[in-house]
């Protein structure tokens, strides 16, 4: 499907090349982001392993909390 830009209130369609950019500008946002929620993911897995390692060796969450 063609893109368009709105220039002086004109409706003109994106060139080629324009196009090309406009889709590595989104494909380079969507990469952003899945490396940003598998970063936050990571991190949260990590908190529970280390908790569970805690644990493991005998503390209770009160002391794991402290």
């Amino acid at each position: 499907m063609p893109r368009f830009k709105q220039i002086n209130n004109e409706r003109i369609q994106f060139t080629a090349e324009e196009e090309a950019v406009r889709d590595a500008e989104e494909n380079a946002e969507a990469v952003r982001k899945q490396e940003e929620k598998d970063a936050q993911t990571a991190l949260t897995n990590k908190k529970a392993s280390g908790k569970q390692k805690l644990k493991d060796l005998g503390l209770d969450d009160e002391e794991i909390n402290a």
